[in-house]
């Protein structure tokens, strides 16, 4: 039943040793019951089934690092239309040591494959290294052959008869320490050479030609050569320790040409053996994680569902015999034979002797709260439980929000073409749903529309009507079935003239002159007053007066919802101290002033259209008792509204002592105290329960509280905290109807703001491309039509919609639900596996 909540009932689940897994498997797939903690004293790492859920977090770890080599591989993984059932627990191990060997086997493979590719990389770093300082070698013996270069150092020059330097005679040995360096790096490695060896070192270096990954990080970089000379083995050993504190990645300098041609030769014929062993490791590589990404998706949902059986099992006890689980949950009593047939099926598949079976047990806890749902009323579902989750067994607002909600919403956002947008949008959404959902984009924006498809096509329509109604489509109106008035007849009856109509910049049509007025319109607003300068005057005054009609229709009914409630929970008293009480204050208030309105539009016509009263003033007169001066809008009307007015404050005492005083004059008799906790029960447990069924007969009372008894204590009475309650309930409520009727007043608001947003955008950007009447002017009016396409869309349809929306939803949660829904209640969370978040999801790895 969608109208409130499914009934529900507390039930024992006793699972037999050895079936144990496999009940909880079958209900996961069911997704029946939401199971309750029996051991919530108990820390997690000291439960029974801890090492199971370790077992099948560390297949966690290994299926994410497996997901990652195959996202990285840029391997599809094909997932299968129907998810694979729970592994038994005997292949548990089996899939462990899969999973095990396949990582095992996958390292290996990655890190001889970075084994291979660092020694690729040092070999290429090796041979631009050879061929750059090559040509540093050749520029220095042509810089040799034209004369000495290092004046400033004496040390350094040649002897003319022994032909030799200083540094020479002293004993040193000319060095060489060759090798890349980052970019970033050369600068201070420099200064550092510089400041260190006192010039006694040529620095060479010139930059790589192409990028080259950094050995360490990986990270693709621009990288230096540099050759440094240097005299001796001190200053040798001071260079060394320079380059390796700046991470520079040095290799051998060979001593002659020859040398360093043999060097290139064998350093090509090994880069082209490591390309082609590289290139055998990246197939073979491949293969196995194809291999794997067959079987990824359906190894990720075994773990997922036994992790989760594991979970639930941990929250079950042992009985004194330690051979069943004993768990409790909570089952719709619907739902209870298709329990009863799980747990069957899991006794068959496991290897206990005795079946596992349910017991439903009384419980005085309140039951968490279930309303089914299919994918068109998810979403009016979500917004009803965006204000609150509803009380067990209380009346649902979601079945009624799914017409009152859009068609507030149309009566704000009402246009005609504005309508057709949306739905056809909508529309679209609807159709491609199947392929949408296979697609799980993660724009939060785009899935937020998509989840309320059904919500958009539904206000869509309601715009479409509504836009009919106010004959109002991208602000212009559309003649259909041709205006009821005739500017004919005003010259035909010599009312107007050729001279009338030259002398006055305005004329109004009397639709008391015979042929002006033929009829109303057959359906909506007339056309014609598109084109009257006063049309926003007429506008107002109808829309004002509509929303006030729709307001009241929509608060009354919330408050007839209430006595639903007040039957369903056994307390007759509310029906007659709160639900009467509060329908006559309104009605005899508010349904007063509709009663007015409708009755001004029925009783006055053209005719006698400039005696009609003010509606404003007769209902403030009602209030302060005035009005003899005024003329009355029907006969008998000031004591008609002194006789509403005072049965609306005669409502007030009783709905606010009425209720505390029945309770307390109640708690005083002979069996106040049985009647008030029955009472209590009631509301929280289904009224199918043998115990509650006949709460009104006394010797039921007396058994249903010897049950409960023994499980919670009796809630003290306190009449002072009723009564205070009470009179916050009568305050909110008394001015709330105030209060609530003005809001209803944003109907008309939002709906002028529409359509003026609607006329200001069309008067200054379509109207300026049809002014253009050259043969230039049709290719002016595709930009033009362009820019109020995009301002049409981006304002009226997503700003406009989105404040329309918000005040819709406004109206539905303060105005309407506060008059019978609390929404204190608890969701109920079904133990289903297709419900089970998954971590490899999250993190985008499936």
């Amino acid at each position: 039943m969608v109208f409130r909540s499914e009934e529900m009932c507390l039930a024992q689940l006793f699972l037999q040793s050895g079936s144990e897994y496999d009940c909880i498997s079958e209900l996961g797939e069911l997704g029946l019951v939401e199971f309750r903690d029996l051991n919530p004293s108990v820390s997690s790492f000291q439960r029974r089934f801890v090492s199971e859920i370790k077992r099948c977090e560390e297949m966690e770890r290994i299926l994410g690092f497996l997901l990652r080599e195959i996202q990285k591989a840029k391997i599809a993984v094909p997932q299968e239309d129907e998810s694979p059932l729970a592994p038994p627990p005997r292949q548990v191990l089996e899939i462990m040591e899969q999973l095990q060997r396949l990582e095992m086997e996958l390292s290996e493979v990655a890190k001889n494959k970075d084994k291979l590719q660092r020694n690729l990389l040092e070999l290429t770093e090796y041979t631009h290294m050879l061929k750059i300082t090559r040509t540093f070698i050749h520029s220095r013996s042509r810089h040799e052959a034209l004369g000495p270069q290092y004046e400033e150092f004496p040390t350094m020059e040649t002897d003319s008869a022994t032909g030799s330097t200083g540094m020479q005679r002293l004993g040193a040995k000319l060095g060489f320490v060759s090798g890349l360096i980052q970019r970033v790096k050369v600068e201070a490695f420099e200064r550092m050479l510089w400041r260190v060896c006192k010039g006694y070192t040529i620095l060479s270096y010139t930059e790589v030609d192409e990028s080259l990954a950094d050995l360490d990080t990986g990270e693709i970089s621009k990288s230096f050569v540099f050759l440094i000379s240097f005299w001796g083995d001190q200053i040798g050993h001071k260079v060394q320790k320079i380059c390796d504190c700046y991470h520079c990645h040095l290799y051998p300098h060979p001593e002659n040409d020859e040398e360093r041609a043999d060097v290139l030769d064998s350093l090509r014929t090994r880069i082209q053996d490591l390309n082609n062993v590289l290139h055998r490791t990246d197939d073979y590589l491949r293969q196995v994680l194809q291999k794997a990404a067959e079987s990824a998706y359906t190894w990720v949902v075994q773990v997922k569902k036994m992790k989760a059986i594991y979970h639930i099992l941990n929250l079950c006890s042992f009985d004194v015999t330690n051979k069943c689980l004993i768990a409790e949950v909570w089952c719709p009593v619907s739902d209870l034979a298709n329990l009863r047939g799980a747990l069957e099926k899991g006794s068959r598949k496991g290897d206990a002797t005795v079946p596992s079976f349910v017991n439903r047990i009384p419980s005085s806890d309140t039951p968490p709260t279930l309303l089914r749902s299919n994918k068109f009323t998810t979403g009016f579902q979500s917004i009803v439980e965006a204000y609150g989750v509803g009380d067990y067994r209380e009346v649902s607002p979601a079945p009624y929000t799914v017409i009152t909600f859009p068609f507030l919403f149309a009566v704000m956002f009402g246009d005609l073409g504005h309508g057709v947008i949306m739905s056809l949008f909508a529309l679209w959404m609807v159709l491609t749903e199947k392929n949408q959902n296979k697609k799980r984009s993660s724009n939060e924006i785009w899935m937020t529309f998509f989840h309320g498809r059904y919500i958009i096509l539904m206000m869509g329509l309601f715009s479409i009507y509504t836009g009919l109604i106010y004959n109002d489509c991208f602000s212009k109106s559309l003649n259909i079935f041709g205006s009821g008035w005739s500017v004919k007849a005003m010259f035909t009856n010599q009312q107007w003239t050729n001279k009338t109509v030259q002398t006055n910049a305005l004329l109004t049509l009397d639709p008391n002159v015979s042929g002006v007025f033929s009829g109303p319109y057959p359906f909506g607003i007339d056309p014609i007053w598109n084109l009257a300068v006063n049309r926003l005057s007429f506008l107002n005054s109808y829309k004002m007066k509509m929303s006030v009609i729709v307001g009241v229709i929509h608060m009354s009914f919330g408050v007839v919802l209430s006595v639903f409630n007040h039957l369903h929970f056994r307390q007759k008293f509310s029906v007659y101290l709160l639900f009467l009480p509060e329908l006559l204050f309104l009605i005899c208030l508010f349904g007063y002033l509709v009663f007015m309105i409708l009755y001004k539009w029925l009783a006055f016509s053209a005719r006698n259209s400039s005696q009609a009263p003010s509606i404003l003033i007769h209902f403030i007169n009602m209030f302060v008792m005035q009005g003899k001066d005024v003329t009355p809008l029907y006969p008998g009307q000031t004591g008609m509204q002194v006789f509403l007015l005072l049965i609306a404050v005669m409502c007030v005492p009783v709905l606010l002592l009425g209720k505390p005083l029945y309770l307390y004059w109640q708690q005083r008799g002979g069996k106040g105290l049985r009647r008030r906790r029955g009472y209590e029960r009631v509301r929280r447990v289904s009224e199918d329960d043998g115990s509650i069924t006949s709460i009104h007969e006394e010797d039921e009372e007396e058994g249903f509280d010897e049950v409960t008894s023994r499980e919670a204590p009796p809630k003290q009475f306190d009449f002072a905290d009723v009564l205070l309650h009470q009179a916050i309930h009568t305050i909110e409520f008394c001015l709330g109807c105030i209060s609530n009727t003005a809001s209803y007043l944003r109907l008309w608001a939002l709906s002028l703001a529409h359509a003026q947003l609607s006329e200001v955008l069309w008067a200054m950007v379509m109207r300026l491309g049809f002014k253009v009447t050259t043969e230039v002017g049709v290719v002016f009016l595709v930009p033009v039509f362009g820019l109020f396409a995009m301002l049409t869309v981006s304002i009226l349809l997503v700003m406009e919609g989105l404040s329309a929306f918000l005040h819709a939803l406004r109206l539905h949660w303060v105005e309407f639900q506060n008059k019978f829904y609390h929404g204190t209640g608890v969701k109920f969370l079904p133990f289903d596996f297709s419900q089970l978040p998954s971590v490899f999801e999250q993190d985008g790895l499936l």
